[in-house]
């Protein structure tokens, strides 16, 4: 029950949903997030730590950078991520991050 509850409080930032709905698009190192949300490293650094301690997400390290992905396989979540993708915001930060990936057309060094 304590996982679950420590899920429902990782849920319950607006930050944080945007963030999962991205990576529903799947794996993004810190800085394509950072440059769809316009935050700073930090602030997105801090909300991915929540979501790993919720055990939402899971990193790796590829030289300086951390890259994320969802760890979700509960359907009431993987639903809950359909429907932000389909939100104003989550709709707006897909196409963003599309035409981010397209402009960077590298991965982060």
């Amino acid at each position: 029950m304590k996982q679950t509850a420590k899920q429902f409080k990782a849920l319950s930032d607006e930050t944080r949903l945007r963030i999962l709905s991205l990576l529903g698009a799947g794996e993004l190192c810190v800085c394509d997030l950072m440059a769809v949300l316009e935050l700073p490293q930090s602030t997105v650094s801090r909300h991915l730590a929540t979501l790993r301690n919720a055990s939402l997400v899971e990193d790796r390290r590829q030289g300086v950078w951390m890259y994320y992905r969802l760890t979700v396989d509960d359907s009431f979540l993987l639903g809950l991520l359909e429907k932000l993708a389909m939100t104003p915001q989550g709709e707006a930060d897909r196409a963003a991050l599309q035409d981010f990936l397209v402009q960077k057309k590298s991965s982060c060094s």
